[in-house]
């Protein structure tokens, strides 16, 4: 049940909050001039239930919306619990479900303060508001949709995701059976080709980054011609009597040392050096032996790289693909000589799917035709209540059999139509070739009334349910949604006084301009002003004695 609802900033609302508290059935009604902002109460639930939301919406010089509500959970509502317990979502007696929309286009929504996705929000709170829009009614004439009722009406959901379930697992067997097949077909020229693919890769039988040292190589080698002519010339240089005079130099300067020992650290300078530059001859030796100078070898290596760049054109670009490729194409050659064992398994898997999916369908279809013999009972006893005494309704069922897992969709093969007649004599027939506005009205209405007994939702919302109704169907409607409020919080936008009148409690939604700037209001009425709404939805603005009377006379009257 829906205690309290709070809307900020949405479209011409400044600010709302509705106290509920207290009352756990009963009918709340919201009326208004058209164009006051009724629809608002339905957009705010709309939003909470995980529907889109725009940025529209939001107030003018607003930066964000908001609305909250707060729901009991009472002691038949454990499929709700069970399910806030599975997300962690749990918080004692009450659900709290917060939407909020800024000017970005961003929208958050919470459940008990934990940030969900708008899926988890209306898998939630299908079980506890179910809304009938006028967008609704429509729906009731796509006989797509009528399949979505029958199923709810009969509790056919776990049974029909048993079905679903059954049904990818042969969608996807069937998908992958089809692409062996399509392989099996040119099998052999593709195992031919691989082959051929491979042999090419093996022969020339390419390591990680080999291109790259080849090309460091290649360059040393174009370099090892200048770098050996530099090097000789040095030690040749060095060879020219320089190591000579060094040696010289030095036993002159030992010598002089023996005489004069100011001259021994000169000295001692003077034979470091020399036997330094004596290393450096040898050094220089070894490195100019060691240059590379064949050139067979720069001939190997253009030879190579070449190799490695045709692969590289046709499995590249980079050497490192080529191996990637050779690794796929290997995986693939042992698939196609496995194909046949993988077909024959597969096709025996699908074989066992497709019986056990088969026989689950049946099963199904059957349980439909059960339940839609007890709808289209209940829907001529609700109808019968709402001014339809010898209405037909039949729910038509169409099992195209014979045809395997042909033509069946995830949810069945039943194809489920609503046939209706309003008048004696004359064979029911499809809603969109026979309802009428007011006609549709009621029918959506009898729908949601059996609905909900049958689901248990503790909320059920009515936007303009009275459209196209007058007269005594008015009356029927207003009895109806009254008897339905006595086992659920109902709340109803209408325009009829006959709903009104059996109003709990009662909302006007008006629009007032203040300080030049339009503002919606949602206030309650006491019982006298109550009255003077009926009279205005009975007569206009200005309601005669009589009106005033009457609209008494229908308060007094749904009241006692």
């Amino acid at each position: 049940m829906l205690q309290e609802l709070r809307i900020k900033n949405i479209a011409l609302l400044d600010s709302l909050q509705l106290d509920l508290s207290g009352r756990e059935n009963g009918l709340v009604v919201f009326t208004g001039e058209t164009g006051a902002g009724k629809s608002i109460i339905l957009q705010a639930i709309h939003l909470l239930t995980g529907g889109r939301g725009s940025s529209a919406w939001i107030r003018s010089d607003c930066d964000q919306a908001e609305v909250e509500a707060v729901f009991f959970l009472g002691d038949n509502h454990d499929e709700i619990r069970s399910f806030l317990r599975e997300y962690d979502l749990e918080s004692g007696d009450e659900c709290l479900i917060r939407r909020v929309l800024n000017r970005k286009g961003r929208s958050r929504l919470f459940i008990n303060d934990r940030s969900v996705t708008t899926r988890l929000a209306a898998e939630l709170t299908e079980n506890l508001v179910n809304i009938a829009s006028q967008h609704d009614h429509q729906q009731l004439l796509q006989a797509g949709k009528h399949l979505e009722y029958l199923d709810s009406y009969g509790e056919l959901r776990t049974q029909r995701q048993d079905f679903s379930r059954l049904f990818r697992k042969w969608q996807q067997l069937s998908s992958r059976l089809r692409e062996l097949q399509e392989k099996e077909q040119d099998k052999e020229q593709r195992r031919d080709f691989l082959g051929y693919q491979l042999r090419e890769i093996r022969e020339i039988d390419p390591s990680p980054g080999e291109d790259r040292q080849l090309v460091e190589e290649r360059e040393r080698l174009k370099a090892s011609s200048t770098l050996s002519a530099l090097a000789r010339n040095s030690y040749q240089l060095l060879q020219n009597k320089v190591i000579e005079h060094l040696v010289t130099i030095r036993k002159n300067m030992e010598q002089a040392a023996e005489l004069d020992p100011e001259v021994r650290e000169l000295a001692e300078r003077i034979s470091s050096n020399c036997y330094e530059i004596e290393d450096l001859e040898g050094a220089l030796r070894v490195y100019r032996d060691a240059l590379p100078m064949d050139s067979s070898r720069l001939e190997e290596i253009s030879s190579r790289l070449a190799q490695l760049k045709q692969l590289q054109r046709k499995y590249g670009p980079e050497l490192e693909d080529v191996l990637t490729y050779a690794e796929r194409a290997e995986r693939e050659l042992a698939e196609l000589v496995g194909l046949e064992d993988e077909i024959d398994e597969l096709e025996l898997a699908l074989e066992e799917v497709s019986t056990e999916a088969l026989l689950k369908a049946t099963e199904l279809t059957e349980a439909r035709r059960y339940v839609a013999a007890k709808l289209s009972a209940a829907m001529e006893a609700e109808l019968g209540s709402l001014h339809f005494s010898q209405a037909v309704f039949e729910v038509s069922i169409r099992d195209p059999e014979g045809l395997g897992m042909n033509g069946i969709q995830a949810s069945g093969r039943d194809q489920v139509e609503f046939l209706f007649s309003a008048n004696p004599g004359e064979p029911a027939k499809p809603l969109v070739k026979v309802v009428s506005g007011g006609e549709l009205s009621r029918l959506m209405l009898a729908m949601k009334c059996i609905l909900a007994r049958r689901d248990q939702v503790g909320t059920v919302i009515f936007d303009e349910v009275d459209a196209g109704i007058g007269g005594q169907a008015a009356e029927a409607v207003a009895t109806k949604i009254s008897e339905l409020a006595q086992y659920h919080q109902v709340f109803c936008i209408t325009h009829l006084p006959q709903i009104a009148a059996h109003a709990d409690v009662h909302y006007l939604v008006e629009k007032n301009v203040e300080d030049g700037r339009t503002i919606t209001s949602i206030r309650l009425l006491a019982r006298e002003e109550r009255v003077g709404e009926l009279a205005r939805m009975l007569g206009g603005e200005n309601p005669s004695e009589q009106t005033l009377a009457y609209a008494e006379a229908l308060a007094e009257k749904q009241g006692e």
